[in-house]
Formats: structure tokens, C-alpha cells, sequence
């Protein structure tokens, strides 16, 4: 019988983001490593070079990091948010109300200058 022939994944817009999203929480990759029981070569393999890292690292890693799959599958995700939005509702989880005021009152200004051109 045939070998099935299987078109390879190109992983590497899965290891940048997941690269952009580790140094955005400022985590290093020997914390990741320590943390995840990873070496901290294999991380930068996987955000480098696009290594395949197993299923179960892959999904430990998109988790962590709030990344959607779904935004390099197929696009847009089908609830609407792409993984920035996703990461920004996992630290917007982390605030109190009042600093939650303070981020709606500079968006809402930032849209009001939007409005005026500026």
C-alpha cells in the first residue's frame, strides 16, 4: 500500500506567535522552560526554526498564551476575536474596576480623537 502523501504544516507563524506573546508578558524561556519541563532550546526551536513541537507542548503553549488557532486555520475566529483580543480579555481578568475605568476613559478618548482627525 501507498505511503499516504501528507502536506507538512509550516509551523512558523505558530512559534512567532507564540514567541511575540512570551516576551510581551516578559517571561523568559528558561522561566517557560522551568515551568512547562521544557529545555529552553527546544522553545526556541519551535519559535525560531518552526520546529513541530508535540500535541500536548502545542496546546500548553497556546493556552498559556491565550492564542487562537483558529485566527492561522481559518482566518478570522468565528466568535470575532483574534488572539490579541483574547490575550488583552486574559490580563483585562486581572484588573480591579478602577483600573478598568481608567483603560475605558483613554479608548474612549482615543476614539473621540479618531473622530476629529487627529
Amino acid at each position: 500500500m501507498a505511503k499516504r502523501p501528507v502536506q507538512k504544516i509550516n509551523f512558523s507563524p505558530y512559534g512567532a506567535a507564540i514567541k511575540t506573546a512570551r516576551t510581551g508578558q516578559k517571561e523568559s524561556r528558561n522561566k517557560v522552560g522551568d515551568e512547562m519541563y521544557l529545555s529552553p532550546r527546544y522553545l526556541a526551536n519551535i519559535e525560531n526554526k518552526g520546529q513541530h513541537p508535540s500535541l500536548q507542548i502545542f496546546l500548553e503553549l497556546m493556552s498559556r498564551y491565550h492564542i487562537s488557532v483558529d485566527q492561522f486555520l481559518f482566518g478570522d475566529t468565528a466568535d470575532g476575536k483574534s488572539t490579541v483580543r483574547r490575550q488583552l480579555d486574559a490580563l483585562a481578568d486581572e484588573l480591579t474596576d478602577r483600573e478598568i475605568g481608567i483603560i475605558i476613559a483613554t479608548v474612549q478618548a482615543v476614539l473621540n480623537a479618531r473622530e476629529k482627525g487627529e
